[in-house]
């Protein structure tokens, strides 16, 4: 195997199914070595591990709940271990628990809050101290962290706004070490946690131009090329993949 990233080690939060998933087996092609964090699934991780490899890859999933602090440091430590350094950090995890306001609980704000910023924070604050000089660092955010047109996804869309603006800001701090943060915004993407045959699917795609759900792989595909050493110029970037949902 060979491609832009031959010869990078990366990891990716989040990394058992979905957009995730999809990041992991493409930044695998492109010649990375990968470990993938998951929270639960540990079959749907072995498997995406054992698609690597298949594929001549190399690739190690680790058990580590997002929002458990410490797990989640041991998880970035525990992939820096395993293959020595640390080239691209790709946040991935998230979740949206869509409902009304008014109607969403005390523990589901809660929820949303502690993987979608205060996971991003500490596994980002551990990758950092891990990281090579000239690194990459990609966060995944959302659309509507600029602009929701989606009932129901107040909590989602006010953490995916603070997504932006941790990437914009940390770019500013780790430039001098030629290291890059960028955050990537996803409209309606086709996984299991938002199918595109779902109840609430068809707004979602009405909102878009091209009337349609995006692929995972269409999402892993603007990774890829953010993490590699063509996209070197550009950091502190909000770089949205919507089908023109934000047009």
């Amino acid at each position: 195997m060979s491609g832009k990233l031959d010869g990078k080690i990366a990891l990716v939060t989040g990394g058992s199914r979905g957009i995730g998933a999809a990041i992991a087996k493409r930044l695998a092609a492109e010649g990375a070595k990968v470990a993938i964090t998951y929270t639960n699934g540990k079959d749907a991780a072995a498997s995406v591990v054992s698609d690597i490899e298949k594929a001549g890859g190399k690739a190690i999933a680790i058990q580590a709940d997002v929002t458990d602090a410490e797990a989640n440091k041991a998880g970035v430590e525990q992939a820096v271990k395993t293959f020595g350094r640390l080239d691209v950090f790709v946040n991935n995890a998230g979740t949206a628990i869509p409902k009304p306001f008014e109607e969403t609980t005390l523990e589901e704000l809660d929820r949303v809050i502690d993987i979608n910023i205060r996971g991003m924070f500490i596994a980002t604050h551990a990758a950092l101290k891990n990281m090579n000089d000239g690194g990459r660092i990609i966060v995944i955010g959302s659309c509507v962290g600029e602009r929701n047109m989606t009932p129901g996804l107040v909590p989602y869309a006010a953490t995916k706004g603070a997504v932006k603006m941790f990437a914009q800001s940390l770019s500013r701090e780790v430039g001098d070490r030629g290291i890059t943060v960028n955050n990537i915004q996803p409209g309606p993407i086709d996984t299991d946690l938002n199918p595109a045959s779902g109840d609430w699917a068809a707004p979602q795609t009405a909102n878009t131009s091209l009337k349609r759900y995006g692929t995972a792989t269409e999402i892993a595909a603007l990774v890829a090329f953010v993490a590699s050493p063509e996209a070197a110029y550009i950091t502190g970037a909000n770089l949205t993949i919507d089908g023109g949902t934000n047009a």
